[in-house]
């Protein structure tokens, strides 16, 4: 059996350390079009920031240990073509220029994701990089060195920490984004209002409810960004604006959302016979809506590449879904969400409701209670727990993998009222923030 895979990041790395296990006698084929492998992109504000020393503890494989393992992979080398009828590919290897088509029995999809890059007015100056690899990583760094004013634009989950980062290292920073607010996907307003005050406290310049419109510079460097509501001065502009799937290749071939995401049944399968896919490349079940979604993330794509090596021969394990489950430290807040905040759900049609939470984490009693903040949605009809968020200077964040659990199993407030969960003073309260918010609810 010939297994070829395309691409090999996240998904990818888990999907062939699985196949060559379940697989031995398989001959497994790997293309990847870059110079290394399993990169932990959400690393890069972590080395960045200096807390993270040498780049390469950022990998947690090799083309070497894929090698001891019986797999052939081909750094370096670019999938032009795909022909899911014929089952064949077309390859250019970058180094030589050759061109080469190879066949295949099954085909595993785990191209990922690339940046959005906006199409406007100085977009090609000088010192406008992209966050995403090792080599966008290491630009970074090198062009931070001279830089004193930095532009980070996009205020998700890699914008915030490239932020807090540059501000560490004594940069001047200015965060700009479309939305009202930071972190909009992820948090409700009761959360960004804390952890936007938290990053004005330390001198950074927040512009949000702006767009980015064009760009100046002088002698091919950047030195301005242009928004809808003002100029603000940049030596250095990281774009963290979001990411589209590389799919282009099956364009036509399966079936997809509309923004070019793979559509994969509970079993990684596509809608073309032996082709899988998994990771950023992908849509996701989304369990709080019931919905395909679009949600890249790392914890997604090894689960799902792990998936469609369990499911290469036949349908053996089902995927669970996901809540889109995540986390972020912003100075001194250790911040979590799961699943659909309120502001979400309501735009999406939902009628919900929700449960607040602002308490002492901890018995008084003790030396030290520090406050937490936690925040449950729930359907108001139904009583589905749909969504979560907790803040607070503990780190509580495990109560949202907690509330995950409770979403992907379709549990209600009143079921999470009597959840038996352990107290001891040093931890917790005798009813349970969650046994709380549950209990509120009802």
């Amino acid at each position: 059996m010939n297994i070829a895979v395309i691409g090999c990041t996240h998904a990818g790395t888990a999907a062939i350390k699985q196949m060559a296990a379940l697989y031995p006698e398989a001959n497994i084929t790997v293309y990847e079009r870059n110079d290394n492998i399993s990169f932990l992109s959400c690393g890069i504000a972590l080395h960045v920031g200096g807390v993270v020393k040498n780049a390469e503890q950022l990998f947690y494989a090799s083309p070497e240990q894929l090698a001891e393992l019986g797999v052939k992979t081909h750094m370096r080398h670019d999938v032009l073509a795909v022909d899911t009828d014929a089952k064949q590919i077309q390859v250019r290897n970058l180094v030589t220029g050759d061109e080469f088509t190879e066949s295949y029995d099954k085909l595993v999809v785990t191209t990922g994701s690339w940046p959005i890059i906006p199409q406007m007015d100085g977009i090609a100056l000088e010192n406008i990089v992209l966050c995403k690899n090792y080599n966008h990583s290491k630009e970074i760094i090198e062009k931070a060195k001279t830089a004193n004013r930095i532009a980070v634009i996009g205020a998700g989950y890699i914008g915030i920490e490239l932020v807090e980062a540059f501000e560490q290292l004594g940069k001047q920073v200015t965060l700009i984004d479309n939305m009202e607010r930071i972190l909009y996907k992820y948090l409700d307003r009761e959360f960004t209002d804390v952890t936007e005050q938290a990053l004005i406290d330390k001198g950074i310049t927040i512009a949000t409810g702006q767009t980015v419109t064009s760009f100046k510079g002088s002698e091919g460097h950047v030195t301005t960004v242009i928004t809808t509501a003002g100029e603000y001065e940049a030596d250095l502009v990281v774009l963290c604006i979001g990411f589209r799937p590389n799919t282009e290749l099956l364009k036509g071939q399966v079936d997809m959302l509309p923004n070019g995401a793979i559509i994969v049944d509970d079993y990684m399968r596509t809608s073309k016979a032996d082709v899988f896919a998994a990771g950023d490349s992908c849509a996701i079940h989304y369990n709080p809506t019931g919905q395909n979604a679009y949600i890249p993330l790392a914890t997604n794509a090894v689960r799902m590449g792990t998936l469609v090596a369990k499911n290469l021969m036949k349908p053996t394990v089902r995927y669970l879904g996901t809540q889109g489950t995540s986390g972020i430290k912003i100075y001194d807040y250790n911040i979590a969400s799961t699943g659909l905040t309120e502001t979400g759900a309501l735009a999406a049609g939902m009628n919900v409701k929700n449960v607040t939470i602002i308490d002492s984490y901890r018995l008084e009693f003790m030396p030290t209670f520090e406050q937490v903040t936690l925040k449950v949605v729930y359907e108001a009809d139904s009583g589905r727990i749909v969504g979560a968020q907790v803040l607070s200077k503990v780190d509580l964040t495990q109560s949202i993998n907690t509330l995950s659990v409770c979403i992907q199993n379709g549990m209600t407030m009143e079921e999470l009222s009597y959840v038996d969960f352990f107290f001891q003073p040093h931890y917790n309260k005798p009813w349970n923030m969650l046994n709380q918010a549950g209990l509120q609810a009802v």
